[in-house]
């Protein structure tokens, strides 16, 4: 054996011994993980939903992977703890003053013991007016017309994440609501894609919070939002971003809606008819997973996040 081919030799047997230290490295193992998700069941016909739906009749995959429901808990009674933001684009049309009385219906009637809070999306990030409170008169003090500045909001989606990052309470085990009030256009990625970092980005955060999105279409200052690619793409970006929570995206056509009020009745008996799901299941790490619900024996609509957070079991 010449020197040339005893290094090739040495290099070869160098590598493959390396190589079999690294493999454990990659190797990762499934262990037990778990989580929680809001649903929405709604009865059929306007059918009475006080006979509610069975745990047993729940089947959800988490990743893929069949999940185990630990338990199911009806989200109505004086113990449930809601929170409500209700988010307006500071970039809308200041024409959104005539939808004030119908924001503020939809405020008095959340349950009395309700957290609420107004905040406007500026610059990149939602500005509440006050904090969550059960007060709900205070709160709507802040309700105020937007500044109606074009692309004021700089990305609706960015705003979001704010939002979700520094949600205004601590309770992890309160329900967690937004309703988003805007065109969906993104002035940072104005053209339309269904993976736009910003509204990807947003998802993620409001899963890793917890966060229930409805959003209400109401088009923004600027040429640029009158035009039918803008409404297109501001349009899909919503229903993205609220499917992947559990929510609902309202809109009517290329105008704005003449009345917000039934989209807030809708969101309303939404609210009415929602559920904790806690779960557990085999995943690799913690993390945002993709989540699918099935509901046996049961007829309505079954509103269920694309998405949720999982996490340790036991932590």
């Amino acid at each position: 054996m010449n020197l040339f081919e005893s290094r090739i030799g040495i290099t070869a047997a160098a590598f493959a011994a390396a190589t079999l230290l690294a493999a454990p490295s990659f190797a990762q193992t499934e262990g037990q993980g778990q989580g929680q998700a809001i649903v929405t069941v709604m009865p059929a016909n306007n059918s009475d939903a006080s006979a509610g739906v069975a745990q047993q009749n729940l089947q959800m995959k988490i990743d893929g992977k069949e999940a185990t429901i630990t338990n199911l808990t009806p989200l109505r009674d004086a113990s449930d703890r809601l929170e409500v933001v209700i988010m307006l684009d500071a970039g809308a049309r200041t024409s959104m003053a005539t939808q004030f009385g119908d924001i503020a219906g939809f405020v008095n009637t959340l349950p009395a013991g309700a957290k609420v809070t107004l905040a406007y999306m500026e610059y990149g990030a939602a500005h509440l007016v006050s904090p969550l409170a059960t007060d709900h008169g205070a709160v709507l003090k802040g309700l105020h017309i937007p500044s109606g500045l074009p692309g004021q909001n700089a990305s609706a989606y960015l705003c979001l994440s704010d939002l979700a990052r520094h949600w205004p309470s601590n309770d992890r085990d309160a329900r967690r609501v937004v309703v988003m009030i805007s065109d969906g256009v993104d002035y940072y990625d104005p053209h339309y894609d269904p993976q736009d970092p910003y509204m990807q980005a947003a998802i993620t955060d409001s899963v890793r919070s917890g966060l229930v999105i409805y959003s209400i279409y109401w088009q923004n200052q600027g040429r640029f939002d009158r035009t039918r690619y803008a409404n297109f793409s501001g349009q899909n970006l919503l229903a993205q971003v609220t499917e992947a929570t559990g929510g609902v995206s309202y809109w009517q056509g290329m105008g704005n809606p003449v009345s917000f009020q039934p989209y807030f009745k809708d969101i309303d008996r939404r609210l009415d008819n929602q559920y904790e799901v806690a779960f557990t299941a085999p995943v690799r790490k913690p993390g945002v997973e993709s989540m699918k619900l099935k509901v046996n024996d049961r007829s309505g609509k079954v509103d269920a996040p694309q998405q949720v957070y999982v996490g340790r079991a036991g932590m």
